[in-house]
């Protein structure tokens, strides 16, 4: 993952983290719910983004030991 995607993806989750807390202060659940809802689409994000480094490393290393470099 490109640090940028994860610094993209880490600001999502705190931003909903403090959307949810004034939510929860001043008693708006909307707001509320807006910021859970940015907290688990910033977790999914980052999830994806290290499955798809996951699976690009795993075929980097399968045309290794394919070539005979591995």
């Amino acid at each position: 993952m490109s640090a940028f995607d994860k610094m993209k993806d880490k600001g999502e989750q705190a931003l909903g983290q403090a959307k949810e807390k004034l939510g929860q202060s001043t008693d708006n659940r909307d707001l509320e719910n807006s910021g859970k809802k940015d907290q688990v689409a910033g977790e999914a994000k980052e999830t994806g983004h290290d499955v798809r480094d996951k699976a690009a490393g795993a075929v980097h290393d399968a045309k290794d030991k394919l070539s005979g470099r591995g």
